[in-house]
């Protein structure tokens, strides 16, 4: 229990932080929807334009949209997924026989945990996403939802279509978490190694070598998941007919097909200087965080273990 409580504590701390640079990213990878370039009104034409923008028509509160979805998303998302790895680390399934970390079981292990984590977070992650876009006309994109608050919008969904409607969208989110876990964590642990054991120029496990490698983290993170995050906002936050299919996307590989044929290869990659400005800090401050909750408890831990032997 313990492992979980160190994962959800290190990214409920970092999404407080990060929250404003999430609404920023949901609003670039909505913007211009199925359409051509050229073809739709431009509300945010960069990250601090779109920060003014959101600031200017919505309030400076605006930028904490979904701040609460956002939290609890984290506790059921990286609460399982960071303490779930904790505890195959414990167990030595990310190490070779002769001790050393093992890239292919971390990446494994990740990805698993993320794959869980996909369903165990997607209701937050659904609501997260209709409120984070959720604006005034003059600068909305997207669909716009009624709900104002975590607790209406899990109402209306229920209302409407169920239990099942909760994890509607789920099917985005699932290679979304896959890859995004595993880059993250398997670079992580890998830098972390390489740099305390390297000949050029060691950095010694601690502050700053969880900080160096955890940017680096962030960094595959962001260009390898920017393209799944932006089909899972998509597909989270489009409306839904009476019987809860999507109006815009039918399907996953639906909404994949549209974009690259209306807003060609780079309409994946909108929203990525906002995904990255939010994935860095927020890669950065989980994992330094994590690592180093992580490392008090383990040391606490054996300490209570000798006292029990002693």
């Amino acid at each position: 229990m313990e492992q979980f409580a160190i994962g959800a504590f290190s990214a409920v701390c970092a999404t407080i932080v990060t929250n404003p640079l999430e609404v920023v990213k949901t609003r670039f990878q909505l913007q211009g929807e199925l359409r051509a370039k050229g073809r739709h009104a431009v509300h945010y034409k960069g990250f601090f334009h779109a920060m003014y923008t959101i600031i200017k028509a919505d309030g400076f509160l605006a930028l904490q949209n979904g701040l609460v979805p956002s939290i609890w998303h984290q506790i059921f998302m990286n609460g399982f997924r960071l303490g779930g790895f904790h505890i195959a680390e414990e167990m030595k399934l990310n190490l070779k026989p002769n001790g050393e970390v093992s890239l292919p079981k971390t990446a494994l292990v990740a990805g698993i945990m993320g794959s869980i984590t996909a369903f165990t977070g997607s209701p937050f992650f659904l609501v997260k996403v209709q409120l984070q876009s959720k604006s005034s006309r003059s600068i909305a994109v997207g669909t716009q939802h009624e709900a104002n608050s975590m607790l209406s919008a899990f109402s209306s969904v229920y209302k409407n279509h169920g239990v099942a409607g909760l994890w509607r969208g789920v099917g985005g989110s699932v290679p979304r978490r896959i890859v995004g876990s595993s880059s993250q964590l398997v670079t992580f642990t890998a830098m972390k190694d390489f740099l305390a054991n390297n000949s050029v120029y060691k950095i010694p496990k601690g502050y700053l070598n969880a900080f160096v490698s955890s940017l680096i983290g962030g960094m595959a993170v962001t260009v390898l998941m920017n393209p799944l995050d932006t089909i899972s906002t998509r597909l989270y936050n489009q409306g839904v007919d009476k019987n809860g299919r999507g109006l815009l996307y039918s399907s996953y590989f639906d909404c994949v097909s549209k974009i690259y044929k209306i807003e060609g290869f780079f309409g994946f990659y909108k929203g990525i200087v906002p995904l990255y400005v939010r994935t860095g800090p927020q890669t950065v401050l989980v994992l330094v965080i994590w690592d180093t909750t992580k490392n008090y408890y383990n040391t606490a831990k054996k300490k209570r273990e000798q006292l029990n032997h002693s």
